[in-house]
């Protein structure tokens, strides 16, 4: 295990694009402007960190951070047709931890209940922080006193959290650094981190916590899709040997089977790369796309399941040529995906681009979705389908600050 200086450098030096160039996609092609029409967010200035969900008859979900008095909330907007909602607020705070690649959310998982989580500072500091989970039962009229899902009580890492339907009530996964308090060890499981789960009923009761797996990369982004067969999750995977791979794990008859990888691609690292997969769902089609730099080649990948994600095709290259990653997916008719990704300008500026792959591997022109928007490298821009559109989500840099912005695409201007 290396020590948490020596992995956060080699956050940075990935982050910031010292060791990825940029955005070339295939034989040299540039993207495209797309037919995309901007989507006004109810967002402040000092606003960062979207975040994109579905809910149970497909409509989506925008939250995000807003700085104010030296603190921050969490907000969230409902798409109502070509607008978003007046923002609703779930929770304000002066301690909370704020950074871009691990941030909160809000998800609708019935016709009444949502779900959203923040992350709280530690009195320890640096990257000790905790999970803090709230429900409404009332469409987001009121929300719980919150609560946190792990009571390991270590000074460690606790984030990276996606929420999703389960059962009557709510499911969690988080990566849980507890194991990182342990003493020196030359057996990496005991000292790394740990990707965990647990499961609430409405009443915000607890039926479930249990370990998903041993050891997994330090801070990448976790996903889940509720499949016809339950629940599957999506993270970026490490081996002793620092391989860093996509690994899946799919939740059948109450248990969290192994994790195993989608993709063989053998990307050894010795830091976190922060790029974690995505994942959508259709019934028992599955998709999953992820960034990965295996033999110093950086590409965007997608892979494809049509049995809830007990096996997987061999996966498709998107773009091959240098790119930032922070991907999205979003699934389309016949299972054509969308695949998004931050195409470089300059070593410090962004683009939101997105590809359609067919179902059969066959790639579209590349498009941008942000127009001429500033969009930071250091942030994860949403992507998730609205009827007959694909919604995007960033923050975007201007002369103000940060501010989450949005666009829409007809899907039938995809080729």
């Amino acid at each position: 295990m290396c020590p948490m200086n020596r992995l956060r450098t080699a956050f940075l030096i990935l982050a910031t694009g010292a060791a990825l160039h940029g955005c070339a996609p295939e034989s040299g092609e540039e993207p495209a402007s797309l037919d995309w029409q901007a989507i006004d967010v109810p967002a402040a200035p000092d606003s960062s960190s979207p975040n994109l969900a579905s809910g149970p008859d497909g409509t989506l979900t925008l939250s995000w951070l807003e700085a104010h008095d030296g603190g921050h909330s969490l907000k969230y907007a409902i798409l109502d047709g070509e607008m978003w909602s007046a923002p609703s607020t779930v929770a304000r705070g002066d301690n909370w931890f704020v950074n871009w690649a691990d941030f909160p959310s809000v998800v609708p998982i019935s016709d009444s209940l949502r779900a959203a989580h923040w992350l709280v500072r530690q009195p320890a500091g640096g990257y000790a922080y905790d999970v803090r989970f709230s429900l409404s039962a009332d469409g987001g009229g009121t929300w719980s006193e919150p609560v946190m899902p792990h009571d390991d009580g270590t000074p460690t890492e606790h984030g990276f959290v996606t929420l999703f339907p389960q059962a009557s009530g709510v499911g969690l996964v988080w990566l849980d650094g507890r194991n990182m308090a342990n003493d020196w060890s030359p057996d990496a499981p005991l000292q790394g981190m740990t990707l965990r789960s647990a499961t609430y009923e409405s009443d915000l009761a607890r039926t479930r916590e249990m370990q998903v797996d041993e050891l997994i990369c330090d801070c990448c982004q976790t996903d889940v899709a509720v499949t016809d067969a339950g629940p599957v999750a999506v993270y970026r995977d490490r081996t002793p040997d620092e391989t860093r791979d996509i690994s899946l794990a799919r939740f059948v008859d109450g248990e969290w089977q192994s994790g195993r990888p989608v993709a063989n691609d053998g990307w050894t690292i010795g830091g976190c790369p922060v790029n974690g997969p995505a994942i959508a769902a259709d019934g028992t089609r599955v998709a999953v796309a992820w960034f990965t730099a295996a033999g110093d080649e950086p590409k965007v990948r997608v892979a494809r399941s049509s049995n809830s994600g007990e096996s997987f095709s061999a996966p498709v290259d998107v773009t091959d040529g240098d790119v930032f990653g922070r991907v999205g997916i979003a699934m389309l008719n016949g299972g054509d995906v969308a695949v998004s990704w931050l195409c470089k300008e300059s070593d410090d500026n962004a683009r939101v681009c997105l590809r359609r792959v067919a179902s059969g591997g066959q790639a579209g022109p590349v498009q941008i979705v942000s127009g001429d928007q500033d969009v930071s490298p250091l942030s994860v821009p949403q992507v998730a389908r609205s009827g007959d559109f694909v919604i995007a989500a960033w923050t975007a840099r201007d002369d103000a600050g940060s501010r989450v912005k949005s666009s829409r695409v007809a899907i039938a201007s995809l080729p």
